[in-house]
């Protein structure tokens, strides 16, 4: 049986006004929603949106392109680094086009995009970011020269991806058998974690996807059980290694088992709905859209809407990783990696 996992990898000019006080300078990120900066908010050709209350209510009071009430782990952990918060790729492409800006920032760059997954077919219908694209927009700033290529050693890559495609596989009733449709993730990603590391990315987080069958969202699917997760869901999974690469391994899927298994040592009063929503398990309306409901306080909820996890739950997986025990996070936390000397590993992915 697999676990579900997919890659979170390690290792641009404005005004900084933090500094980090670790080795890592800065953050590239490539995935989805859970890591969506705004990408899809300046892609105007792109349907998966949150630009409309409540997203960001809870820490940037207004719709910000992320797809929670605030925060997300890319963004504490640079606030745990002392960096600024990334922009969206888009948004700085934006800004140095019109003049407003002369360069690419240089605590990194987000570039996920909110529905894609590891294939590249995945939700492309959306207008989404494939996770390909992504990695394209990034070499293209090394070619041009708008990231500096030695900040690239002293950086941190995050790679989130594939729960996408797997609920999709559940959604579309996709007809590969559920080996052949894995391995075909397993080959995407491998192909991703080469050409990263081709260009220079060797300071890697990798992390296993959350519950992805206990979303509030499971009440589209056909067949899926309500009343307790979609086990088939959470048994899917994804592992990549890579030689020469140093890494960390975040059990994100056993952090937050973990919050469900006893809430209100979390703070948590409400581990099965969104609080924004509506239907069963607030999963069959998205927060924002027509007759949706929201809750009073989103910071006893695990999930903030039918996908996504609260601004709440975010901080923990955040702290968790960030200087957890090597049950949660390993063989060491992300301070470590952060801190790393460059000639420093923790070890070797084989």
């Amino acid at each position: 049986m697999l676990k579900l996992l997919l890659a979170l990898l390690p290792l641009l000019s404005s005004t900084c006004l933090l500094v980090s006080g670790y080795s890592a300078r800065a953050i590239f990120i490539f995935g989805d929603s859970i890591f969506d900066a705004g990408n899809n908010h300046f892609n105007k050709n792109c349907s998966a949106q949150t630009d409309f209350p409540h997203y960001g209510s809870s820490f940037f009071h207004h719709p910000i392109g992320r797809f929670t009430n605030g925060r997300t782990v890319a963004d504490f952990i640079s606030q745990f680094m002392g960096i600024e918060l990334q922009e969206s790729y888009l948004e700085a492409q934006l800004a140095v086009t019109n003049g407003s800006r002369r360069d690419y920032p240089t605590n990194g760059v987000n570039f996920a995009s909110a529905g894609s997954g590891v294939l590249r077919e995945t939700n492309e219908d959306l207008g989404v970011i494939s996770i390909q694209e992504q990695l394209q927009q990034f070499q293209k700033l090394i070619q041009q020269n708008h990231i500096d290529k030695t900040l690239i050693p002293k950086s941190l890559f995050f790679f989130e991806s594939g729960s996408n495609d797997i609920f999709n596989y559940f959604l579309l009733g996709d007809k590969r058998d559920l080996d052949t449709y894995v391995q075909t993730m397993l080959i995407q990603v491998a192909d991703l974690v080469d050409q990263l590391y081709k260009l220079g990315a060797r300071r890697i987080a990798l992390f296993s996807l959350g519950p992805v069958g206990c979303v509030p969202a499971r009440a589209l699917l056909p067949n899926a059980p309500v009343d307790k997760c979609f086990d088939n869901m959470n048994l899917m999974g994804i592992s990549v290694r890579y030689t020469g690469t140093t890494a960390v391994y975040g059990a994100v899927y056993d952090i937050v088992q973990r919050f469900r298994s006893v809430p209100s040592r979390y703070g948590l009063l409400d581990v099965t709905n969104a609080c924004c929503g509506e239907g069963t398990l607030g999963g069959l309306v998205q927060c924002g859209r027509e007759g949706y409901k929201m809750c009073p306080n989103p910071d006893q909820f695990l999930f903030w809407d039918y996908f996504h996890p609260s601004e709440h739950t975010y901080k923990l997986i955040s702290m968790a990783l960030w200087n957890g025990k090597k049950s949660t996070v390993r063989p060491a936390s992300l301070k470590t990696l952060a801190d790393l000397p460059r000639s420093h590993a923790l070890f070797k992915i084989k």
